[in-house]
C-alpha cells in the first residue's frame, strides 16, 4: 500500500467524534494519524492501519515536479 505523509485516511470505522477521515502525519514501522474531525492524534501500527483503511486520497502534489526551462537559450 502507498501511503505519504499528508494523504487523508478513510478507515472502515468512525472515531467517536464521528469522523472516518483521518490525515498521516508520520510513516514507518507505525504511523501518526490526525482525526480529521477533532484533531485528535495517534500512533497506530502499520499492519493496523492498512488493514482498516477503506480508501487513500492522495495529498495535493506540488505545482510542478518538472525542473524549469532554462531562459538562457532562448
Amino acid at each position: 500500500m502507498d501511503i505519504q505523509v499528508g494523504d487523508i485516511l478513510k478507515m472502515k470505522k468512525q472515531h467517536p467524534c464521528g469522523s472516518r477521515e483521518w490525515e498521516v502525519l508520520r510513516i514507518g514501522a507505525d504511523f501518526r494519524l490526525k482525526c480529521a474531525g477533532c484533531g485528535h492524534q495517534i500512533m497506530i501500527a502499520r499492519r493496523q492501519a492498512e488493514k482498516n483503511v477503506k480508501q487513500i486520497i492522495p495529498a495535493i502534489s506540488k505545482i510542478s515536479e518538472k525542473p524549469l526551462a532554462d531562459c538562457r537559450d532562448v
